[in-house]
């Protein structure tokens, strides 16, 4: 049995293990959501743990983008219990890092925005799991897109322009409403080749697979905060 409860046998039917190593993308991503979404809520509610969050916000940057680098890079000469313990990490941190931004904004307009980016993230998921459409050509093209936020992103930090700001805000969740269904195919096509008896390697690949998903789901969510997000001003 893997640790989905599904057999490891090489003569499975292809469907099941698509729809294992699938269930096992989605069951990490949650996971990783809620561990970020307990350490963001115990970062505000701890008045020591939030002041360390603000002040040491560049270097938990820095750690969260040396843990994605790292897991991205070396994943495949990971053990299992390392690749879990980088994706749990990330995401621990990645609690910290959010818990500043949150606080920017009043409770339930961050609890309205997540409902809509799950909505959206879900849609477009979903879409990327049952479309006939080949989503191959998207992948340059919304690479270029994030490549052209980010470089207006951080012209903007000097221009502090409204609305540059709400500009790429838009173009930020198209993007990653894209990214959400471009990837969620290209998972669905990793498991259509995914070692059926080899239960490491499964697990390695669906937490690549749900830290890809974790970050489309985050950005998406934080580009709409910038919309929906009602400041406590």
């Amino acid at each position: 049995m893997t640790q989905y409860g599904m057999p490891t046998s090489a003569s499975r039917p292809r469907a099941e293990v698509v729809n294992d190593f699938l269930r096992g993308v989605y069951a990490w991503m949650s996971g990783g959501l809620l561990l970020t979404a307990g350490v963001a809520w115990a970062t505000v509610t701890i008045q020591p743990l939030f002041a360390f969050a603000v002040n040491a916000m560049i270097f938990l940057i820095l750690a969260e983008l040396g843990l994605v680098f790292f897991l991205s890079m070396r994943i495949r000469q990971m053990s299992p219990s390392t690749a879990t313990g980088a994706f749990l990490g990330y995401s621990a941190l990645n609690g910290l890092t959010l818990a500043p931004i949150l606080m920017l904004y009043t409770q339930q307009s961050v609890a309205a925005t997540f409902v809509v980016a799950a909505g959206m993230f879900g849609a477009m998921s979903l879409y990327g799991l049952l479309t006939k459409k080949d989503l191959t050509s998207w992948g340059s093209l919304l690479f270029m897109g994030l490549i052209g936020i980010i470089l207006a992103s951080v012209v903007n930090i000097f221009m502090q322009s409204g609305t540059l700001g709400f500009v790429i805000s838009g173009i930020g969740v198209l993007i990653f409403l894209g990214l959400t269904a471009y990837d969620t195919q290209r998972l669905k096509v990793m498991g259509e080749t995914a070692p059926a008896g080899d239960v490491g390697a499964l697990r390695k690949m669906a937490i690549m697979g749900a830290l890809q998903l974790y970050l489309d789901f985050i950005n998406l969510f934080l580009f709409l905060l910038r919309f929906m997000g009602v400041s406590r001003d």
